[in-house]
């Protein structure tokens, strides 16, 4: 690719950091219950409105050291982090699907798997503000402007949201204590509704793979008690986003190993 080729691409990616800068904003505000909307942003330390040469994705927090303009409070790695994501993801998405409706509503939903990645990690918790629409919109755009089938999202919703309650079910009967939390069942839902049954299952193989991997290895740097429980909603997003840009490749993969 020719320098010139480069202008949309960088310009895709600069619409997805501002994006997610928003995004910023709703993993922030969304546990704690407060509107995404108002108050304007603001420091978390001091409360200081943040002006708008002080809220420029990246740039701001490369130029401010990393710290708050007016408190010097330190600001988190994983504001520019999750800039740079949103920014990459949607450049991919772009490369993959081209200049079209659905990639827009891909968009959407990486950045929604975002969010719900963030949250469930500090917090664990997964807010139905954003699956129980997200699963509405998945079934809308499937109807419209996606390639699968209406039917097909329609028995990834509940294949997806199926699988994972009939785990609920069977682990609180068997455990006496709760294994798996609905809020992953209706994450796990909304990814059948945007991408298909196929989907699920390739999100489920991928992100109990790396659940598994990742558990065992902060257990064993000693960075997470055994008895601690690991937010399983990161690694159903992780698992959606391998099925969303490689999800065919993935299955065929698979089907060959066992021919």
């Amino acid at each position: 690719m020719s320098l010139y080729q480069w202008d949309v691409p960088a310009l895709i990616g600069v619409v997805g950091a501002l994006i997610g800068s928003f995004l910023n904003v709703c993993i922030h505000r969304l546990p704690r219950g407060e509107s995404i909307v108002r108050p304007r942003s603001r420091c978390p330390g001091c409360l200081s409105p943040v002006g708008a040469l002080d809220n420029v994705p990246v740039l701001s927090f490369l130029w401010l050291g990393g710290r708050c303009r007016r408190c010097r409070a330190a600001i988190s790695y994983r504001y520019p982090a999750v800039e740079i994501l949103n920014g990459l993801g949607y450049i991919l998405i772009w490369h993959r699907f081209g200049a079209t409706p659905a990639a827009a509503v891909y968009a959407a939903f990486f950045s929604a798997l975002l969010v719900v990645t963030f949250i469930d990690w500090d917090h664990q918790i997964i807010p139905n503000r954003i699956t129980l629409p997200g699963i509405v919109i998945g079934l809308i755009s499937a109807a419209t402007v996606l390639a699968g089938s209406f039917i097909d999202a329609v028995m990834g919703a509940v294949l997806g949201g199926g699988l994972l309650y009939a785990v609920a079910v069977i682990s609180e009967w068997f455990l006496k204590k709760e294994g798996m939390g609905l809020g992953d069942v209706k994450l796990l839902a909304m990814i059948g509704a945007f991408l298909g049954w196929r989907a699920v299952l390739v999100t489920i193989f991928i992100g109990a793979l790396a659940g598994s991997l990742i558990g065992l290895t902060l257990m064993a740097l000693k960075l997470r008690r055994r008895e601690e429980p690991i937010p399983f909603g990161p690694f159903l997003a992780l698992g959606a986003v391998a099925a969303l840009f490689a999800g065919p490749e993935l299955i065929a993969w698979y089907l060959r190993l066992g021919a």
